[in-house]
């Protein structure tokens, strides 16, 4: 069995959707200020983090796109981890159109498109001129029965346009999205498993996940 990590490291200041703040990470008690509680050589470190949801590697669920959507805590296990993997090999600067899933069997599955988008992040390059999914290509997704469908860009909707379509679409019909992906050229042809789980979070749509694949 090998591990295959696909998501991005998130730091202090990491900015991964412009007009969103940066992630602040920060101690609440220092090494040094917590022996004051405790006996000599003995300390911890308690962290803190502030973040939106839109941070890193992370998960839309129903709720990110539609008030009455299911939320964080409402989304199952069976939905987030140890899916049936299927990678697309789409490397474009542009439009993945229908064609793209042409064939392919996508039912129950985790279905990540590989551009080769991430070789630009935390650069300009990766906000402008991205990868994305069209309107048909997400027809072809929910109609087909996928349960996650994820991509290694900047954003799986054209932002070029204030529509969603593609959010509208798979959210609409309960697919589940990750955005900002990276390493998809490490996942085989073959077959995978993909794992995608967030905190189990009320009234929050959207959040970062540790995404890794299970490779036999």
């Amino acid at each position: 069995m090998r591990l295959i990590d696909l998501s991005h490291v998130i730091e202090d200041g990491l900015v991964t959707y412009k007009g969103l703040p940066a992630p602040h990470v920060c101690d609440f008690l220092s090494r040094e200020a917590s022996q004051a509680n405790y006996e000599a050589g003995t300390e911890f470190q308690i962290g803190q983090i502030t973040l939106v949801g839109n941070t890193g590697t992370y998960l839309d669920t129903p709720f990110h796109r539609y008030a009455d959507g299911e939320d964080l805590a409402d989304v199952g296990l069976e939905r987030l981890v140890d899916l049936p993997g299927l990678v697309v090999r789409a490397r474009t600067d542009g439009a993945v159109d229908v064609d793209a899933f042409e064939g392919l069997d996508v039912a129950g599955r985790a279905v990540l498109v590989h551009t080769g988008w991430d070789r630009h992040w935390r650069t300009e390059a990766y906000y402008e001129n991205h990868p994305f999914l069209t309107e048909a290509a997400a027809d072809r997704l929910a109609e087909g029965g996928a349960m996650l469908v994820g991509i290694d860009s900047h954003n799986i909707d054209d932002t070029r346009s204030r529509t969603r379509p593609v959010h509208s679409r798979l959210l609409g019909e309960g697919v589940l999205i990750v955005e900002h992906l990276r390493g998809l050229e490490q996942l085989p042809d073959g077959p995978f498993r993909f794992f995608a789980a967030p905190p189990k979070v009320k009234a929050f749509g959207t959040f970062p996940v540790r995404a890794f694949a299970m490779v036999d």
